[in-house]
């Protein structure tokens, strides 16, 4: 029964690396459309992954502009966006990210803070 339990656990952990492997794989996938970013510090290999979530109210009218009627024709849908919706994010716990910030204002700068933190604690400073 033990044996049991141990396998379980061992093909958990493999499934859970698994899935974090191809979420980090496929992350850049359509950026244009998703707005995901990765943010690489060359001085320590670390990557921070950046998803820009749409308020939930967010409409845009993405399609061709008819000169005559001045109003947009031929609609591109949700494609372009450069933004995803909230549930549209791979960016959780559950893929294998530790620590998730949300917030407004500029991704980088938090990125920045966090960096800095993190070289100071780990003697890159």
């Amino acid at each position: 029964m033990g044996e049991n339990n141990k396998k379980v656990v061992k093909d958990e952990k493999k499934v859970k690396t698994s899935v974090m492997t191809d979420v980090r794989k496929n992350f850049l996938v359509n950026r244009d459309e998703t707005g995901r970013e990765v943010v690489f510090y060359p001085e320590t290999g670390k990557k921070y992954y950046i998803e820009y979530i749409e308020p939930r109210s967010w409409r845009t009218s993405w399609g061709d502009i008819d000169p005559a009627s001045k109003t947009v024709t031929g609609s591109y849908g949700d494609k372009y966006r450069g933004a995803i919706k909230a549930e549209e994010s791979v960016i959780t716990k559950e893929n294998g990210f530790d620590e998730i910030i949300e917030g407004e204002g500029s991704p980088y700068h938090t990125i920045n803070q966090m960096h800095d933190k993190w070289k100071k604690e780990n003697g890159y400073v």
